[in-house]
């Protein structure tokens, strides 16, 4: 959706924006989309399946995936992300993926830059687990360990000094390699392959538009008013210099026991 936003949203997840601006999200996090394609290459769709995108924000890499021949379900917690998945003319349903009832229902399951915004982490790999056939796959990438380090610390200092407080709960899961399998190993996927890949990443919309935008429901959280937000990620911005944007993601393929 970083992305990077599944967008689970803040209403049932404190970790996430308070809501997104799909259109926004579109022009600013274009990339996120773009450097998902690896991810979609490892899942190599196929003709004939039927496939969960989770996290589908508003339904870049869900249309690719249809194009490629399978049938796709895309669902994602942020009602605007779902309205413009939906505008697109997919199928696109409004759900929480640690929420999600399906019974081994798809062949393969997908998700890119969104699962590191699913706090409840056990659960969403629980229940993708069950949505899944046996012998089914499931393929993605999500921010990991290290992933925006300088960034995130920058934030928060500008939050500091102007007299505001970073929230103390966590607000994304960037696990390590090891640390990630354990979930999906004690979920029952096996055959986990998972490593971590630094990806510096140029934001073509600069550093000031990334904060306002992929970090929106951190300044939600500590009550930042929305004018003051404009200065804060510009001082950010200066900060930061013109180095890519220190991204680290987690790739990831695994597969349901038959």
């Amino acid at each position: 959706m970083d992305q990077d936003p599944l967008s689970q949203g803040a209403a049932q997840n404190p970790a996430s924006t308070s809501s997104w601006d799909a259109a926004e999200y579109a022009r600013v996090g274009a990339f996120v989309a773009e450097l998902g394609e690896a991810a979609l290459d490892l899942l190599d769709p196929k003709p004939g399946e039927r496939i969960l995108d989770i996290g589908c924000g508003e339904g870049s890499l869900t249309k690719r995936i249809a194009e490629r021949g399978a049938t796709v379900l895309g669902i994602d917690n942020s009602p605007e992300m779902i309205a413009a998945a939906q505008a697109k003319g997919l199928d696109a349903r409004l759900l929480d993926v640690a929420d999600m009832a399906f019974a081994a229902e798809f062949d393969a399951a997908f998700s890119n830059a969104a699962l590191h915004w699913v706090l409840e982490k056990e659960r969403a790999a629980q229940a993708i687990f069950f949505a899944l056939k046996p012998g089914g796959r499931f393929a993605g990438e999500m921010g990991g360990e290290g992933n925006i380090a300088r960034l995130q610390q920058l934030v928060d200092e500008e939050m500091i000094l102007r007299g505001y407080i970073p929230p103390t709960e966590a607000h994304n899961w960037y696990p390590a390699p090891e640390e990630f399998a354990a979930v999906y190993e004690a979920a029952g996927f096996r055959e986990i392959d998972a490593r971590l890949i630094e990806r510096p990443t140029p934001l073509a919309h600069g550093v000031a538009a990334w904060v306002t935008t992929f970090r929106k429901g951190w300044l939600d959280r500590a009550g930042v008013p929305e004018e003051e937000r404009a200065e804060l990620a510009a001082n950010v911005a200066d900060r930061f210099g013109n180095s890519p944007a220190d991204y680290v993601r987690l790739r990831f393929i695994m597969r349901k026991p038959n």
